[in-house]
């Protein structure tokens, strides 16, 4: 589901980038070894965002480049959004139909420095208390409604903690992977701490219940460090 947009989305976009900080590269990975049936929409998605700004650019590398190898991309096609510093915030597959407003909402927060809206004892929590590589990965379909909000909050806690990664991955463009965690409904998150640990759960959360999921894969209570798991869920069925 490639992203279509008129005059009125590069307006809005060009609003939503009016306050950009500081710049922002949005690095796209991708295997000219095997055939990329997105690869052009993905393309056509980051040049959008960057006729947007000139505070936005975009940066093409290839499999088995130096930088594929030092940021530890695995799989392609892939972005990688980097801001006021190098961040862990990853989308393997097209950040097509919701995912395209958490792309965009990336980008603002890398330009700032910060995530929006992450509450300051959460923040503190995963900084202080994620001693670990944690791996979040964040299964998700373009039609589905309640994934953005999982892959943000991903995103966002890779931004107050260097050794989280949050990974967007699109469940249809990687079937094999999919099936391999045995994804049957979106969004799917699990969360691998050291390649070793997991922790499974499925639906958007509140960040208090998915930080006390990564904390949890750390071995850390989140109780002792103040963070409280409650909330509800939501998501969608993949058959």
């Amino acid at each position: 589901m490639p992203v279509e947009y008129d005059e009125e989305l590069v307006g809005e976009l060009r609003k939503a980038f009016a306050s950009l900080e500081n710049p922002v590269k949005l690095l796209f990975f991708s295997d000219p070894e095997s055939e990329c049936e997105h690869c052009d929409d993905i393309r056509s998605i980051l040049n959008l965002l960057a006729s947007a700004s000139d505070k936005v650019s975009v940066i093409e590398l290839a499999k088995g480049s130096a930088e594929a190898e030092r940021l530890n991309v695995r799989m392609y096609p892939a972005i990688v959004v980097h801001g006021v510093k190098e961040y862990n915030i990853r989308f393997f597959g097209t950040p097509a139909g919701y995912e395209f407003a958490a792309l965009v909402e990336d980008v603002v927060d890398a330009s700032r420095g910060e995530p929006k809206g992450l509450n300051p004892r959460v923040a503190a929590a995963l900084r202080d208390h994620v001693a670990g590589k944690t791996m979040i990965k964040v299964f998700v379909t373009p039609t589905c409604p309640y994934c953005p909000l999982a892959v943000r909050a991903a995103h966002r806690f890779a931004m107050v903690n260097d050794r989280i990664y949050g990974d967007m991955i699109e469940a249809l463009e990687f079937p094999e992977l999919a099936d391999a965690y045995g994804v049957y409904a979106v969004p799917k998150i699990v969360i691998e701490v050291d390649s070793e640990d997991r922790v499974e759960f499925e639906g958007a959360v509140p960040d208090a219940y998915f930080a006390a999921e990564v904390l949890r894969a750390n071995g850390v209570d989140p109780a002792s460090v103040g963070v409280l798991a409650t909330g509800r869920r939501g998501g969608v069925s993949m058959r």
